[in-house]
């Protein structure tokens, strides 16, 4: 296991163009556990040159990701905005066509494709040694070599290595001379002292072209690793239009940031022994990227609720209750902020919390408990008040309106009127579910019972009766 190098810089460069993917989530971790474990330094570099794109409240979400991930401000340096460093790319441009390293070029794509002959021909050079000077219009292209390899070494993938003379003289400068994405990106690690440079292999492609401009601009490049993209169950790389993606909408559902981080951080790497659910400081331990697998990493969101519900039941009952209070109180709950009552959720929420994978399900666990009447669900109506639910209905709210109020001597009572119609307790328990809490699953029925009271329980039974007169 190869140790952490020593003092890493790396950065974090998303753009604000849109939510928070979780392909982001995943880069963000891998490159803040190296900063941590080299004793070096994670940048935030917000890549804003988009401008039309790139929104302020985009630039809040990412930050507001990173805060719910753990990686606050104290972690990183930055926010440092791409934007601010045009000069420092204008700078480069032009040290590049000084040198001869790069050149002006005018040609339109309908002339490169009237010259080779292809819509899928690279640029054929053609401007290379006309000498043409800076004019409105014209390009700037970095002048590739035509012969041997760039070797890029790589963490995960070991040395890929391309031939130079399928580089095609690609532009580092648009017709209006602002810089394209790729020597922008180049130059910011430059100047910003990046020495390791860590994100998803879809940018892997780009990296002969980066490599190249690294060495022609003087600098020693960085030292590069390609993670493993992120696939669906169909093994198509996650699309933001098809797939569920957002970071942002996994936070809203009631996933813990905590097993967010875990299981990201299984998306191409494994920790020693048979171990998925891994603590933090484990994983900051023992991550290593030379550890790292190459091949599609799968995004299993059922796996990740999975995740979700180890971490939950893993809580103390007081921190439960704690991250449960946005979905108790917020203000999109069902109820009124005054029926609200805690000390009724204190009393189901250990019965609560090992039922729920997500704190989002906490709502339809326990409404029944601070709504005026019952959730109305017909099909759970139509399902459990069959037969003789009417009769049995009457003979329970008979016995419940005298007996001791407590979850063992409901229950027997249940299971008692049950059995003298020939009922399991199952089938019994049914129609006072139902009647009680408007639904045909849910925590257990006569605990809820018990914290629900004898006055609204009989007030919900007796009205089932009468619906069913």
């Amino acid at each position: 296991m190869t140790s952490a190098p020593s003092g890493a810089r790396v950065r974090f460069a998303p753009s604000p163009t849109g939510m928070f993917h979780v392909g982001n989530a995943r880069s963000l971790l891998y490159n803040w556990v190296l900063a941590k474990q080299s004793g070096g330094t994670l940048v935030l570099r917000v890549e804003d040159t988009d401008a039309e794109r790139s929104k302020a409240e985009w630039v809040q979400g990412i930050l507001d990701a990173m805060a719910w991930l753990g990686c606050g401000p104290d972690e990183y340096e930055g926010p440092l905005f791409q934007s601010a460093y045009v000069q420092h790319h204008r700078d480069a441009i032009g040290k590049l066509l000084a040198a001869g390293r790069a050149y002006y070029c005018d040609c339109a794509r309908e002339q490169v494709v009237s010259r080779t002959g292809s819509e899928h021909r690279g640029y054929d050079g053609f401007c290379g040694d006309r000498g043409l000077g800076a004019a409105p219009g014209r390009a700037a292209r970095f002048r590739t070599p035509d012969e041997g390899q760039t070797v890029v070494r790589d963490l995960v993938r070991g040395e890929p290595t391309f031939d130079n003379a399928t580089i095609e003289d690609f532009v580092i400068a648009r017709g209006d001379g602002s810089p394209v994405f790729l020597l922008a990106n180049v130059v910011d690690d430059m100047v910003m002292g990046v020495t390791h440079v860590l994100r998803a292999e879809e940018h892997l492609s780009n990296t002969p072209k980066q490599q190249l401009l690294w060495q022609a601009l003087g600098h020693e490049p960085p030292v590069w690793a390609h993670a493993p993209i992120l696939v669906n169950e169909k093994r198509q790389k996650l699309s933001k239009r098809r797939d569920r993606v957002a970071l942002e909408d996994f936070r809203a559902e009631g996933y813990l940031a905590d097993a967010m981080r875990n299981y990201l951080m299984l998306l191409g790497w494994a920790p020693s022994g048979d171990r998925e659910i891994v603590p933090w400081n484990d994983i900051v331990a023992e991550f290593r990227l030379t550890d790292v697998n190459p091949s599609p990493a799968f995004f299993d969101v059922k796996k990740l609720r999975a995740f979700n519900g180890e971490y939950i039941r893993a809580l103390s009952v007081e921190d439960f209750i704690s991250v449960c209070q946005p979905w108790l109180r917020g203000e999109f709950t069902p109820w009124q902020p005054e029926e609200y009552d805690e000390g009724a959720f204190a009393a189901v929420a250990p019965l609560a919390q090992t039922r729920v994978a997500v704190l989002g399900e906490i709502v339809a666990m326990v409404d029944f408990l601070f709504l005026p009447e019952p959730p109305a669900d017909e099909a759970a109506w139509t399902k459990a008040m069959t037969g003789e639910a009417r009769e049995l209905l009457g003979e329970v709210v008979a016995a419940f309106e005298d007996i001791t109020w407590e979850a063992d001597s409901l229950k027997r009572t249940v299971e008692e009127l049950g059995a003298a119609r020939g009922l399991k307790l199952g089938k019994a328990q049914a129609p006072v579910r139902v009647a009680v809490t408007g639904r045909t699953v849910g925590l257990p029925l006569f605990e809820s019972l018990e914290v629900l009271g004898r006055e609204r329980t009989l007030s919900r039974l007796r009205a089932a009766i009468t619906r069913l007169g």
